[in-house]
């Protein structure tokens, strides 16, 4: 007879999270978790308190996919990292997109990926107020960027062509001449991806914090 996998924490979280990313949080259930190991419900509450904390692991989970900024690390480079990281990561994930930061009782991959951000921040010199900022935009750009790109009624090239024939092809030719020029000379060009936006907003964040870092007013703040 084989033997049976131990129930356990980590394989509770690693089911919820296979079924979060197939079915969203709306399938996601104690009872569905259980099904999905072959186990009874009840057995998962020696392991996870229910499924708030079930919740708060999947966050952990994600969180762990970030990179981790190196303390002592060029900041510039490590918030890039982890701001590009983290967007992959969620992209695979988007049910999480609304949760990162919603949880009272965060795990620890979670605190310590805070931490680390926060203290890659101090040791290059940034004055708390100005970590506070920094911290508050860029995660600002990470996550509202990734919500308007899950948003998107669009994924590939083709789709975007056919999408924008079809609002132009319902337009006046006179009518909303700036959305057209823009769609017809930039946005429906071959080559365009909305994506790519992520990465010129995040070098302009970037350098505008650089800028503020190197201004000896604002480090003394």
């Amino acid at each position: 007879m084989p033997t049976r996998t131990p129930l356990s924490r980590d394989r509770i979280h690693a089911a919820a999270l296979q079924l979060a990313d197939r079915d969203g949080l709306r399938g996601l259930s104690m009872r569905a978790v259980a099904q999905a190991l072959g186990v009874e419900a009840m057995s998962l509450y020696h392991h996870v308190r229910g499924k708030e904390a079930l919740l708060d692991g999947l966050v952990d989970a994600v969180f762990a996919e970030f990179h981790l900024p190196v303390v002592g690390g060029d900041w510039r480079e490590e918030m890039g990292s982890r701001s590009r990281s983290a967007r992959e990561a969620m992209k695979r994930h988007p049910w999480a997109i609304g949760l990162m930061d919603s949880r009272r009782t965060p795990g620890p991959e979670t605190l310590r990926h805070h931490d680390a951000v926060l203290g890659c921040l101090r040791a290059a010199g940034f004055s708390l107020a100005l970590t506070g900022h920094a911290a508050a935009l860029l995660d600002a750009h990470l996550y509202g960027f990734v919500v308007q790109e899950l948003a998107l009624p669009f994924q590939a090239e083709g789709e975007l062509a056919e999408i924008g024939a079809e609002i132009l092809g319902a337009l006046p030719e006179a009518e909303l001449p700036h959305f057209q020029e823009f769609a017809l000379d930039h946005a429906l060009q071959p080559g365009y991806a909305f994506g790519d936006e992520f990465e010129w907003g995040l070098e302009l964040l970037l350098d505008g914090l650089a800028a503020h870092l190197a201004d000896p007013v604002e480090a003394r703040r």
